[in-house]
């Protein structure tokens, strides 16, 4: 029973064996689910939220949010695309003024949130409203292309089967997680998450890295955004749309707690891979894929309802 309870209050614990259940559901269904083909174009799929969530996991961990970041994606992807084919930046240059802007939407937010007490649900709104505003300022609605070829080659590339974006993606869940559970600044972001009274106390200085992780999430917009528009071969002002609620739903089913100071980047892999397992596997079995939406929703606050329930558990 105290093994039980030990397992309880693992985070992951609560998203891997859904994870398993559904998985097996729906090969049992079809067995062409689990097909290298199919796997590899789950795995492509979940890639671009995926490096976002990366940075989101650090900063709900920290206690902020970040609403604006499928904006600021599509803002990056657009500016970088501009400079490069309306200024004739280089390849570099262009990419480097993409995740710079990215990283200065994130100083905003941080700034806006932390050191002016603003809500970070109603700075990062506004934020996100900004820069859909901006993006279409700058491309008057439509796609920029061509952009340059050497981005071409990198976005139609399928290294492993599958792309450069998710291998971008899977390097930087070993790195995020690495560096959150096993660095003094990982450490310090659960501190300042867990309570920040107590970490101010500690000698942390929270308002720096608060800021630092909406500084990080949003270089990692910026980051998914550019790599979405490699694959597309356009700057297409679109990009990021509605990208934030697959984030956040993301994150939450993979165990961090909205609460702050719970989580890790291994989990929200494992719940962005059961929200990409749920839609897969509803479009493989017939399915309306309206319903895909239906279930994502009642998953997430699924998720939110154990959460409530291991912290409980553990208060008790």
């Amino acid at each position: 029973m105290k093994f039980l309870r030990k397992i309880w209050t693992i985070p992951e614990a609560g998203i891997l064996v859904p994870l398993l259940v559904f998985t097996l559901v729906f090969y049992c269904i079809n067995q062409t689910f689990l097909g290298p083909n199919s796997v590899a174009a789950m795995l492509r799929a979940m890639a671009f939220v995926g490096v976002i969530a990366v940075g989101q996991t650090w900063l709900m961990i920290a206690g902020g949010i970040d609403l604006s970041v499928g904006s600021v994606a599509g803002l990056c992807a657009v500016v970088s695309s501009w400079l490069m084919k309306t200024h004739g930046w280089p390849v570099e240059a262009g990419l480097a003024a993409g995740l710079a802007v990215g990283m200065f939407a994130g100083l905003v937010n941080g700034l806006i949130s932390v050191r002016f007490g603003i809500p970070a649900f109603i700075a990062t709104l506004g934020m996100l409203y900004v820069a859909r505003g901006l993006n279409y300022l700058l491309c008057k609605g439509y796609p920029i292309y061509p952009i340059p070829d050497s981005l071409k080659t990198l976005g139609r590339a399928e290294p492993l089967g599958l792309s450069w974006a998710f291998v971008v993606f899977a390097v930087l869940v070993a790195f995020g997680d690495f560096c959150l559970r096993r660095t003094t600044y990982g450490r310090m972001v659960y501190a300042t998450g867990g309570n920040v009274e107590v970490a101010r106390i500690a000698g942390i200085n929270t308002t720096r890295v608060q800021i630092g992780c909406y500084v990080l999430t949003g270089a990692m917009a910026a980051l998914a955004g550019m790599l979405l528009m490699a694959q597309l071969n356009v700057g297409q002002p679109e990009i990021g749309v509605g990208w934030e609620l697959d984030v956040i739903a993301s994150v939450v089913i993979g165990g961090v707690s909205l609460f702050g100071g719970v989580g890790t980047v291994i989990g929200t892999f494992l719940g962005l891979l059961i929200m990409q397992v749920v839609r897969s596997g509803l479009v493989v079995t017939g399915v309306n894929t309206h319903w895909q939406t239906v279930a994502v929703g009642v998953i997430m606050v699924s998720a939110v309802g154990i959460d409530l329930l291991r912290r409980h558990t553990k208060i008790s």
